[in-house]
C-alpha cells in the first residue's frame, strides 16, 4: 500500500504545474411543474488525465468518457452513438462548462485500500506486491511506475500535432 501511495504522491508532485481537465458528474434535475428537464453535467473537480487514470489531488479515478462541451443545436445523426455523445456534450454545456471545455464523465473511483489488499479496482491491481495497471480488461498488466512515467511525460510534452 505504501508503494502505491508513494507512486501516486510522486506523480502529483511531478504534475503540480501541468494542465488539468474537468471532471463532471451527470445529474437529473428535478421536474419543473411535472415536466422532466434534460440532464446536465455539473463540476466535480479537476484531474490530470493519465490514460486510463484520472489523478486528482486526493483520489484516483478510472477514466470513463471524454466529451467537449458544446452549445445545444439541432443536428441530424446517422448513428445512435453520435446522438448520445452530442447529448453528453450538450449536458456539459447546460451544467456550466464553457464551449469546447474537455469534461470527463462516467468515471469511477478506484479503491486504493482494495488494491492494497490484493484486489483489483478499476485498472489497478497488485502483482507480487508491485502496483500494476491494465490498459484494458483483456490486456496484460504493466508496472504502474513505468506507466506513470510515460503518461506524465506525454502530458508535459505532448507529441507535435496532438
Amino acid at each position: 500500500m505504501n508503494r502505491l501511495r508513494e507512486l501516486l504522491d510522486d506523480a502529483r508532485s511531478r504534475l503540480a504545474d501541468a494542465p488539468r481537465e474537468a471532471v463532471g458528474e451527470t445529474v437529473q434535475p428535478r421536474r419543473l411543474f411535472g415536466i422532466a428537464r434534460a440532464p446536465k453535467i455539473v463540476p466535480h473537480g479537476e484531474a490530470w488525465h493519465l490514460g486510463v487514470l484520472l489523478l486528482t489531488p486526493d483520489a484516483v479515478l478510472a477514466t470513463g468518457e471524454v466529451v467537449r462541451s458544446r452549445t445545444p443545436a439541432r443536428r441530424g445523426y446517422t448513428a445512435e452513438n453520435q446522438r448520445r455523445r452530442a447529448e453528453l456534450a450538450e449536458a456539459a454545456h447546460r451544467g456550466g462548462y464553457a464551449e469546447g471545455t474537455t469534461v470527463h464523465v462516467g468515471w469511477t473511483a478506484i479503491d486504493l485500500d482494495a488494491v492494497a489488499r490484493g484486489e483489483a479496482s478499476g485498472p489497478l491491481c497488485l502483482v507480487d506486491g508491485e502496483p500494476m495497471v491494465r490498459w484494458s480488461a483483456a490486456g496484460a498488466a504493466q508496472p504502474l511506475s513505468a506507466y506513470l512515467d510515460e503518461r506524465i511525460e506525454l502530458l508535459r510534452q505532448p507529441p507535435e500535432g496532438a
